[in-house]
């Protein structure tokens, strides 16, 4: 009976792990809104885009990096892995000053442990 408790207590130790859990190599999926439509902003306006990110996968969905395609495109991620099932939100700042055209087409880069790790993100517009 000792013997059966020794070699079962680890293996009960060892299922306690949630899927909470972030661990190098887990892939999991997300939904993610490609496209926020700015409207028609005045020159000066910073535009301020929200991309909202469900993670549908079984695993933690961690970001690595995401990045504006200009300089007048600043991008934040949520710091903390969305556990599967939550949602949580990319939000992308342009500041129209530094767009030099009446039209705004730039994109995020979104780096993910998904597959494909990589998904871009359009934020359009025009400016009057």
């Amino acid at each position: 009976m000792k013997y059966i408790v020794l070699f079962l207590f680890p293996l009960f130790l060892a299922s306690c792990g949630g899927s909470d859990k972030v661990e190098v190599g887990q892939k999991t999926t997300m939904e993610i809104d490609t496209l926020f439509d700015a409207g028609t902003v005045v020159k000066g306006e910073i535009i301020n885009a929200k991309f909202k990110v469900k993670n549908t996968g079984d695993y933690p969905l961690v970001f690595g990096e995401v990045r504006g395609s200009c300089t007048c495109t600043v991008a934040e991620k949520p710091e903390e892995p969305i556990l599967p099932g939550k949602s949580g939100v990319i939000v992308a700042q342009i500041n129209t000053n530094e767009v030099h055209s009446k039209l705004v087409n730039k994109s995020v880069t979104v780096m993910a442990n998904t597959e494909p790790h990589l998904t871009v993100v359009m934020i359009k517009g025009k400016i009057k």
